[in-house]
């Protein structure tokens, strides 16, 4: 059997036909393309009915015209997975794979996913917001010890990021993040490892830890360069990593997560995990976590995609 346990179905007919939902616009489009790709060629070798659609425009006039009975969903960002095509496809009555409204739209903003870790006790970085009219940076990272992170407050693939390490570079930080949003996180790094508990139903994968030359996990150390190591097994003990599992699922309950995603935290040197974002359509790429997760456990690629779509039954 399956390390991820028994499929809900072995007939690719079941599925129906599927509506592969990728690219759109935001500044995540290249990543849902690649992702998108290997989606599509996993879907033929399993014999998965399907068509592929760029943004949900085509894909709201194929439901429309009876072709489409499910969605795999893999447009990232927003409009992908911020709860806006989880919505629509609700209120057509057509299921989606992931997270329903609330779980997209709450993970999908950092501040309001940060607010409610706090409340329940679930540790996460300090960290301010910063407005659209905001120009007091001083004030308002008063507090927080350097580096700092400045963030889009809805956007991934650590698009709009900058590590901070001098007042005078806030400025430009905080300009380019507001190219992504009117508000923006300013958040304080913590010293330690970075790792990464992919989530399929109820089952969280092999943490994965990553080790990057660069200042920090930037979208050049995830999609580009070949510096980045990954390690999986991740290296810590069996107990701290089945405890540090469980508390990734609870960050990921805690938000109404659902069907499939990945947690990032950093790990201190106390062996505390500070917990940064949960995704509710991670990357699909050669690149991305949670296939590299899945296979350590004997999952391959198209066993990934088959249990992903399942959650849309």
């Amino acid at each position: 059997m399956s390390a991820l346990g028994p499929m809900k179905t072995r007939r690719a007919a079941d599925f129906g036909r599927v509506g592969l939902l990728l690219g759109g616009a935001s500044a995540e489009r290249e990543v849902s393309l690649n992702g998108g790709a290997a989606v599509a060629r996993s879907f033929s070798r399993s014999g998965i009915a399907f068509e592929q659609f760029d943004g949900a425009g085509g894909l709201f006039e194929a439901i429309a015209a009876g072709r489409i009975d499910r969605v795999f969903n893999l447009m990232h960002g927003p409009g992908g997975e911020d709860g806006a095509i989880q919505g629509a496809l609700e209120l057509m009555q057509v299921p989606i794979t992931g997270s329903d409204v609330l779980g997209s739209a709450l993970t999908m903003d950092k501040v309001r996913s940060k607010w409610i870790w706090e409340y329940l006790g679930i540790d996460t970085a300090p960290f301010r917001v910063v407005g659209p009219g905001d120009t007091d940076f001083a004030g308002l990272t008063a507090g927080l010890a350097w580096p700092l992170f400045v963030k889009p407050v809805d956007l991934g693939s650590s698009i709009g990021i900058s590590r901070v390490t001098d007042p005078g570079e806030l400025p430009a930080a905080v300009e380019l993040a507001r190219r992504y949003g009117s508000h923006v996180i300013v958040e304080q790094g913590i010293s330690g490892g970075e790792y990464f508990a992919g989530i399929i139903g109820r089952t969280v994968l092999p943490l994965i830890r990553i080790e990057t030359p660069r200042a920090f996990y930037d979208y050049q150390a995830k999609y580009e360069s070949g510096d980045t190591r990954y390690f999986c097994p991740c290296g810590l003990d069996a107990k701290l990593e089945a405890d540090l599992q469980a508390q990734s699922l609870q960050a990921f309950d805690a938000l109404g997560a659902s069907g499939w995603g990945r947690v990032d935290f950093i790990l201190d040197e106390a062996g505390r995990a500070h917990f940064l974002e949960v995704n509710t359509a991670p990357g699909m790429t050669d690149h991305s976590l949670v296939p590299q997760a899945a296979a350590q456990i004997g999952v391959d690629f198209d066993e990934l995609v088959w249990r992903i779509l399942e959650t849309s039954l």
